[in-house]
């Protein structure tokens, strides 16, 4: 069985409501879409982050794979293996749409699941995070905006069952520090994380964290920039540090290791380059003693079933992962229900999710029209 055609797509998908982050507000999300094809019929289908750039390389990338076997992965990474040192998360990207519809080839082929393919459940259901943001309160500011948010948060965990609340904090340390405080306050017994992705300097980072210690947060995720920085913010902290920003590649984890940088480790099939590598992250993790989790980039239904493959088949992740999923107005696939924050693992050959080709199509439409919304 060869690969013989490689077909890619842009797609843009709204949002239900707009979303903030401290450095963006995004109304809607455009991913790249992957299908294989073999010579004997069978398909597979991937998804990955972002849009045209991404796209391109991934049409690059898969002309390489025509004419060799699906189940050669290791040999496509290792000839790509320069792909990320040259395009950085383009390339990991790109390498991960390609390689999750692979694996998605190979379960169909073969009648698996991802999930037994990669070890067999150890959940059937994963949890997922509710993700709060200052757009959940359009206009409030100060104790107006912190008391929203928390009322807003509290109707998302009565209405959706969610076990983990994480707030997307911004460049406002002390409005960040505030909301917090309502939320523990409206959430008393509920896992609470804060990510302002890096916006904070390493002594605001220690004054807030200090401030927050009280609130019995589950972790900080990157408060601040970089592996030193995190390290001089943990030395003083006593809230677990995560990060997915300043260990996103195997070579920065032995120095963060060193530097007693972080606590928690964010994997991400689409930003680790593919299923295999995140799975060897959770590993190191292990080896290490560090708490893992899984990041969030706007995964439509094909790219959450790989996640929610990885999160089921993988122990260390036991916590509520970050999913937009639930974000999402509609899907290219038939919609994973959510239920008591949790979604259900698909146990269908591949990724279990079957793509509506026509949603498929409409949404492709959507970013030829309006150009890449994220990324």
């Amino acid at each position: 069985m060869k690969i013989t055609d490689v077909d890619v797509w842009v797609v843009n998908l709204p949002l239900t409501n707009p979303f903030t982050s401290s450095f963006e507000t995004k109304t809607g999300e455009t991913r790249t879409v992957v299908r294989l094809r073999t010579d004997t019929g069978a398909e597979g289908w991937g998804e990955t982050m972002w849009g045209r750039p991404v796209a391109e390389l991934t049409r690059k990338l898969g002309a390489d794979m025509i004419g060799t076997s699906p189940f050669a992965l290791e040999a496509f990474h290792r000839r790509q293996h320069m792909v990320p040192f040259f395009h950085g998360y383009l390339g990991y990207a790109a390498l991960a749409g390609l390689d999750v519809a692979c694996w998605d080839l190979i379960g169909r082929v073969t009648g698996q699941s991802v999930t037994d393919l990669l070890g067999g459940a150890v959940r059937t259901e994963v949890p997922i995070t509710a993700l709060i943001t200052r757009a959940d309160a359009p206009g409030a500011e100060g104790e107006e905006l912190a008391q929203g948010l928390a009322e807003h948060a509290a109707r998302v965990v009565a209405e959706g069952g969610f076990s983990a609340v994480k707030l997307k904090g911004t460049r406002d340390v002390r409005g960040d520090v505030r909301i917090l405080r309502e939320l523990r306050r409206a959430l008393p017994e509920i896992e609470l994380r804060v990510d302002p992705n890096a916006a904070w300097s390493v002594p605001d980072s220690i004054r807030a964290g200090i401030a927050l210690e009280e609130l019995d947060l589950e972790y900080l995720e990157d408060p601040c920039a970089g592996i030193e920085g995190m390290s001089q913010v943990r030395a003083k902290v006593r809230i677990p540090l995560c990060t997915n920003m300043c260990v996103v590649r195997f070579e920065e984890f032995a120095p963060a290791v060193r530097l007693g940088a972080v606590d928690v480790i964010h994997g991400d099939v689409y930003k680790w380059g593919g299923i295999a590598a995140t799975k060897a992250l959770a590993t190191h993790c292990e080896t290490f003693g560090l708490g893992m989790n899984l990041h969030s980039g706007g995964e439509l239904g094909i790219a959450t079933a790989a996640h929610l493959a990885v999160a089921a088949s993988t122990p260390v992740l036991s916590r509520a992962i970050d999913s937009m999923y639930y974000l999402h107005a509609d899907d290219i696939v038939a919609p994973l229900r959510l239920s008591g924050g949790r979604l259900p693992v698909p146990t269908g050959p591949g990724l279990g999710v079957e793509v509506d080709e026509e949603k498929l199509a409409f949404y492709a439409a959507k970013n030829e029209r309006e150009g890449d919304l994220t990324g």
